[in-house]
């Protein structure tokens, strides 16, 4: 009987119609599976946010396009539905978006973890590292790596970046075609150049040498720098699958052209990491003691995640120091760069503010080229655009969470536990309840008085709370010294014809690129 029904089962599996027909029915079996999922998901959320009301989007879509519209779109909606209102990525995926301090507190004052659906897609790139890790995890590698971002570690970094500056002073010279040097004279010309690109460069090379301690020619091998590439392609492929919903799908995206993409631009990412790491423990092979390497030199922070040891003498593992590595070369050069970069636009499209910087700076700098520790604090015009201006285009557009837990926000509207909740950066700081013609570049807004006045939670470029932005203040002293060293060289002219058409990213970009003008203060220079 036995050896009956093998030899027909033999026969049934050998029996290719027959198994076509099989296989077309647990397809189409698991299909109508996931989709009633899919649909019981999407009626769960609608209940899930009945209490909130919102704009209307498109049953397949959700409620963008990608045309560079988007960002003030929820400005616009921020209007009509105060507080929060739901957002729609595709079909199925639904967040709450909230454009308001009194809300921000009370998810940004959470430990709440990361969004699991959003932050799962960049964790595939750069690893569980501090942005993404949650519990106990996060608990432990904060503390371990606060350490690195001691002043006294910071300290040493200004002379660094000051150098990464005048590189990219130097490039952007060649480059822009803004001044031509035929023996003795220079002649101008009146030609806009994309700005990003150098920002970006510089402020990756600035962050190999602060933090990793690793000199690279990326600035002056001009745009072939594959870890800049393979970044800014992971960056626009992760943006694609969250918007996308066939990508939310593991598999699908595997499978796609986008999928290979993907993969062989991360390949790219941590064989440039692991470098990175290889060369530092080649390096430290015979050091025992981190005091020992402080003697020989300054401490950066690769030193500081090798040498971390918790209460248990437990160091990071191996995995652990990569994710972290990764996490900190992304966010220490990207986010710098978008913050940067939209600083010395906004400075180009307001002149009369820029003068006064410029007028502070030549006076602090006295003469020199370079920036010091103790300069950082006597620019304080200059501090307030910048802040400014970081309100107006902030780094990090918007932030997400996927609570844990019951939320019951101050006016006793609540959210069941499981529910995606996104803060729109963005929003809150263009917020006409909180910000007075906030449109209008008015650094005054920042005078120690007028901060008082305003809630905490209504500028939030690096997040707050318990999971704010650890190297906030390594990106601001790094603004302020690029800042500070361009105008102290150029001029800074918008161009009215190629206005930046704002799009959220991981980071905040512009479909069309930010360009502008420059023209030296002193033609002799």
């Amino acid at each position: 009987t036995t050896m009956a029904l093998t030899e027909d089962f033999v026969y049934f599996s050998l029996d290719w119609p027959h198994m076509h027909h099989l296989v077309a029915l647990v397809c189409l079996v698991v299909v109508v599976y996931k989709l009633n999922m899919l649909l019981a998901k999407r009626k769960t959320t609608f209940r899930n946010m009945e209490a909130f009301s919102g704009p209307p989007g498109h049953w397949l879509f959700g409620h963008f396009k990608q045309d560079g519209t988007e960002l003030f779109k929820i400005v616009q909606w921020g209007k009509l539905y105060p507080y929060a209102f739901p957002l729609w990525f595709g079909p199925f995926v639904c967040f709450l978006n909230i454009h308001h301090p009194d809300y921000v507190k009370t998810i940004l004052t959470s430990t709440e973890p990361k969004d699991d659906f959003a932050y799962r897609f960049i964790e595939s790139w750069i690893g569980e590292g501090l942005l993404v890790s949650k519990g106990q995890k996060w608990f432990r590698h904060r503390r371990l790596l606060t350490p690195g971002f001691h002043y006294d570690v910071l300290k040493p970094y200004v002379k660094l970046m000051s150098d990464s500056a005048k590189t990219m002073l130097y490039t952007i010279k060649n480059e822009s075609g803004s001044i031509t040097q035929r023996k003795t004279s220079y002649t101008k010309t009146n030609e806009s150049f994309e700005l990003f690109q150098h920002v970006s460069l510089m402020t990756l090379d600035s962050i190999l040498k602060c933090a990793f301690s690793y000199s690279s020619n990326c600035q002056t091998e001009g745009g072939t720098n594959t870890y800049i590439k393979a970044v800014y392609e992971l960056s626009d492929l992760i943006n694609l699958r969250f918007r996308m919903f066939p990508y939310h799908n593991d598999l699908i995206f595997y499978l796609s052209p986008h999928g290979f993409r993907y993969r062989k631009a991360r390949h790219v990412s941590r064989i440039h990491t692991e470098e990175v790491i290889r060369k530092r423990k080649e390096a430290l092979k015979n050091e025992t003691e981190l005091e020992r390497v402080q003697v020989k030199r300054n401490l950066d922070f690769l030193d500081i995640l090798l040498f971390a040891k918790d209460e248990d003498q437990q160091g990071l593992s191996d995995e652990d120091i990569r994710a972290e590595v990764d996490t900190f070369m992304f966010e220490g050069h990207d986010t710098t760069a978008s913050g940067l970069s939209f600083i010395l636009y906004c400075l180009a499209c307001h002149p009369e503010h820029q003068k006064l910087c410029r007028e502070e700076i030549i006076e602090v700098l006295d003469g020199k080229d370079t920036f010091e520790w103790e300069d950082l604090s006597k620019i304080p015009y200059t501090t307030m655009c910048i802040k400014e201006c970081l309100r107006l285009y902030p780094p990090v557009p918007g932030m997400s969470r996927k609570i844990t837990k019951p939320l019951t926000f101050f006016d006793g509207r609540t959210l069941p536990e499981g529910c995606h909740v996104g803060t729109s950066v963005f929003g809150i700081h263009r917020n006409a309840n909180v910000w007075e013609n906030p449109d209008v570049f008015d650094p005054l807004r920042f005078l120690p008085e007028n901060v008082s006045e305003r809630s905490p939670h209504a500028f939030v470029p690096f997040s707050a709370g318990p999971r704010n932005c650890i190297g906030q203040n390594f990106a601001m002293n790094e603004m302020k010294i690029a800042t500070a060293l361009v105008l102290k060289r150029y001029q800074l002219i918008e161009d009215p014809a190629l206005k930046p058409k704002i799009i959220p990213r991981l980071v905040l970009r512009s479909l069309n690129g930010i360009h502008i003008k420059i023209k030296p203060v002193d033609p002799q220079v």
